[in-house]
């Protein structure tokens, strides 16, 4: 009788984990095609390490306490602002009379500009100064500048989330968007608890190895939506 019951549990455990992969599988291929890309074009342009990088340098002498709230802030704030970009993005531009083919041409122009930053291993677009900097260092709070912007909620990674909705054309794919929007900002958030850490275990060349690569993925994509926003324009 034992036998059986564990015979017939067998069978159920199987049963649930095969509908729970074939659901999985469906949930993917109806969320969209384009998951991946959305989700590697938010994470280059955002550069989770690249900001945890210089979160680390401008918290150096703050407590552990001060850097968590100035981390959770910072991405509180960040993600808000992208999430309205990606929202009304589409309506602002019908408002000044721009077609999505021709910001697709601009956005890509600018991704890929930052793609060569990045490649070349030079500040990128989303990058601060030396006399910003020395600013954000005398500032009581640096949650809003340069945290929030323009380290995460940059040029590159606003026009990012603008192209993305406005090439998502259903509401599974919008949604893939904000989720891979969501799961950037939460790596975001893990880099900047452990920057210190993080940062002396990739030292200055893994830094460097994680952006060039980055760069080269990013430029990729960025000549991807010039060339959609050409063949929109029926140029």
């Amino acid at each position: 009788m034992s036998e059986r019951r564990v015979f017939l549990s067998a069978l159920g455990l199987k049963a649930l984990i095969t509908s729970a992969r074939s659901v999985s599988q469906c949930c993917i291929m109806v969320l969209t095609p384009n998951l991946s890309s959305d989700f590697v074009t938010l994470f280059v342009t955002i550069g989770p390490i690249d900001t945890a990088a210089v979160f680390a340098g401008l918290t150096a002498a703050t407590s552990g306490r001060e850097r968590q709230g100035l981390a959770r802030r910072s991405v509180l704030i960040s993600g808000a602002v992208m999430i309205l970009f990606g929202l009304l993005g589409g309506l602002v531009l019908s408002l000044l009379h721009v077609t999505l083919a021709a910001f697709r041409v601009a956005g890509g122009a600018l991704l890929f500009l930052q793609a060569l930053t990045l490649t070349f291993a030079s500040p990128g677009l989303s990058s601060i100064n030396d006399s910003e900097r020395r600013e954000a260092q005398g500032l009581d709070d640096m949650a809003v500048f340069p945290l929030a912007f323009p380290l995460i909620a940059g040029p590159g990674s606003l026009s990012a989330m603008v192209l993305l909705v406005g090439r998502a054309t259903t509401l599974a794919a919008q949604a893939a968007v904000f989720a891979s929007l969501l799961a950037c900002l939460l790596l975001t958030y893990g880099a900047m608890r452990i920057a210190g850490p993080l940062m002396r275990w990739l030292g200055k060349t893994g830094a460097d190895v994680v952006g060039r690569i980055s760069g080269v993925l990013l430029a990729a994509l960025a000549v991807q939506f010039v060339f959609d926003g050409l063949r929109q324009a029926a140029l």
